[in-house]
């Protein structure tokens, strides 16, 4: 490893990835250099990285930190980027012409994706192989002017309700105000409007037990003091910053896989961050290592729901 005050150049994979600006405050208030973002990612990799293999990413570029401008990066300019670095051209719907995603399987991808900025980690929720069908249907809960237990009760309320159906599910913080509610859709190759069928009845079912604090409303003024179930990240081209990815917030939080024992009027965001979150993986491991080999019936799931929303 070859470095400078500011500079380093690390050999991962094999290839040479030159990482700049290493001593560059992210965080000003808590002295969070872009260097410990980069170590924090390659600490954790072994865990991140099979939630990001095979999938296109969008890059939420900090160049100078939180506090300084940000843009969403879909389209790499591959007249700048390494040769080594795995990028696939799909089609966008609101242009009609190419737009090349980053692919990011190893190490040495990630540290480059992370020296350009990238604070959080994009992923979509489906593979490259089966772009049109996702592996997971996403519930974000997200708190507006709430207290964070009202997002606990609705993160339980959800869980009860796929119990039901007997579809198994995974929560996670968001890292940066809410929760993430995942559920692998197993071997059932679903499309993203059926998922967000799914989804969506999900919302609604909760938002009709706790009508006074769950909103399935968009709109910021429908969901104030409330926690808004949203599902319409269900959608080919959406991504849900994936678990462990570190969020742009104060503390350098992450979004963090929990238990379902975990999920309390306890828990708090500030609970995992960029310091503490690998102590825990060294001592749980990953606590969702089954979420790959769930097998929901989502088909079933699916088709009872159409005829709950017909009848």
């Amino acid at each position: 490893m070859a470095t400078t005050d500011t500079t380093r150049i690390l050999t991962l994979n094999s290839k040479k990835v030159t990482l700049s600006n290493q001593s560059k405050l992210y965080w000003p208030k808590e002295k969070i250099t872009k260097g410990q973002l980069i170590d924090y990612y390659l600490s954790v990799s072994a865990f991140i990285l099979p939630y990001l293999k095979d999938r296109p990413l969008s890059l939420h570029r900090f160049p100078n930190g939180i506090n300084g401008p940000s843009f969403y990066q879909k389209d790499l300019d591959l007249t700048q980027t390494p040769g080594w670095i795995k990028s696939v051209p799909l089609i966008a719907d609101s242009t009609g012409k190419n737009v090349d995603y980053l692919v990011c399987n190893n190490e040495a991808t990630l540290a480059y994706m992370v020296n350009l900025g990238c604070i959080e980690v994009n992923p979509w929720l489906s593979r490259l192989k089966t772009l049109d069908t996702p592996d997971f249907i996403v519930l974000d809960l997200d708190p507006e002017n709430i207290d964070f237990k009202y997002v606990v009760e609705t993160a339980l309320h959800i869980k009860a309700l796929l119990d039901n159906f007997n579809i198994t599910s995974f929560c996670k913080t968001s890292g940066s105000t809410g929760l993430h509610i995942y559920i692998p859709t197993g071997t059932a190759k679903i499309s993203y409007d059926s998922s967000r069928l799914f989804a969506g009845y999900i919302a609604q079912q909760v938002n009709e037990e706790l009508p006074g604090t769950t909103s399935v409303v968009r709109a910021k003024a429908a969901r104030n003091k409330k926690v808004y179930i949203d599902f319409l990240q269900n959608s080919r081209g959406q991504t849900v910053a994936a678990p462990y990815s570190v969020r742009p917030k104060p503390g350098a939080t992450v979004s963090m896989p929990l238990l379902w024992k975990e999920v309390t009027p306890q828990l708090r965001i500030s609970d995992f961050d960029i310091f503490n979150s690998l102590k825990r993986l060294n001592e749980n491991g990953g606590v969702w290592e089954d979420i790959r080999s769930v097998k929901n019936d989502l088909r079933k799931a699916v088709r009872e729901i159409e005829q709950l929303v017909k009848a």
